[in-house]
């Protein structure tokens, strides 16, 4: 089973950045598809972006994108997420998983999960 630890989060204001990090352990990190997923107060969480296990194939949630950029590392173990141009509604606990169903929105398709880190937009 993968252990997955989120860095990066922190409060900024609108139409600021940030980049979020997901470092990987106890599994071969290369070979699984990786994913952003994000819960706000109140609601479900969703999906945010995902990327194949080559880094070759990518997909976006509609309203992230342009502005958010998902990529990988595979010889550190980690996954980033550069979000640009960030909104208020971009605010939630942001979770990086780790599946074996490559680039996938679906999240039953991921079977191991980090503990989230926060991002807060002000306007």
């Amino acid at each position: 089973q993968a252990q997955l630890v989120e860095s990066g989060g922190g409060l900024v204001q609108a139409g600021g950045s940030l980049r979020l990090s997901c470092a990987a352990s106890g599994r071969t990190f290369a070979a699984y598809g990786m994913g952003w997923f994000r819960q706000a107060p109140g609601k479900e969480r969703e999906f945010v972006a995902a990327i194949s296990w080559s880094g070759a194939y990518t997909l976006y949630q509609d309203s992230v994108k342009g502005r958010f950029t998902i990529s990988r590392d595979n010889a550190k173990n980690t996954v980033y997420l550069q979000m640009n141009s960030l909104k208020p509604e971009d605010t939630a606990v942001y979770y990086c998983a780790a599946g074996s169903y490559g680039a996938t929105r679906r999240r039953y398709d991921y079977d191991a999960w980090g503990q989230g880190t926060q991002v807060t937009v002000s306007s």
